[in-house]
């Protein structure tokens, strides 16, 4: 398989509830996993629900990072797909870390495509 890049899909709960509804502390933890992951900012989106729960996503040069909390429930949701030579898996640990996640399930897809579909792709593509 040709990689194109690696993609955490993670679930965590055990967070404390004024964590998980403080959007400052949300957009601190995103930016503290940017960079420990080597990745590139381009965009950082948070937004801040009622009565609680926040959203944020991370536009990155090498993809994403989204998370969603549901304070109520001391949970959230992230999704971190990076492409090239970043460091997602230090970067969740980082939110794992920043946000005091004490339970989290990550699931790692690696992204991409098989190379034998590319060499045909290239073949039949070339004309002479």
């Amino acid at each position: 398989m040709e990689k194109m890049g690696t993609h955490l899909v993670v679930d965590a709960w055990n967070v404390p509830q004024e964590i998980l509804n403080d959007s400052e502390q949300i957009r601190q933890a995103l930016l503290k996993a940017i960079s420990a992951g080597e990745a590139t900012l381009i965009d950082l989106c948070v937004h801040q629900f009622s009565p609680y729960g926040v959203t944020a996503t991370a536009t990155l040069a090498e993809s994403h990072i989204a998370i969603h909390t549901w304070p109520e429930y001391g949970y959230f949701a992230a999704d971190l797909f990076f492409c090239g030579a970043g460091k997602p898996v230090v970067a969740m640990k980082i939110l794992q870390q920043e946000l005091q996640a004490s339970q989290v399930k990550v699931q790692q897809i690696d992204r991409g495509f098989p190379t034998q579909n590319i060499k045909n792709k290239l073949e039949a593509s070339i004309t002479y």
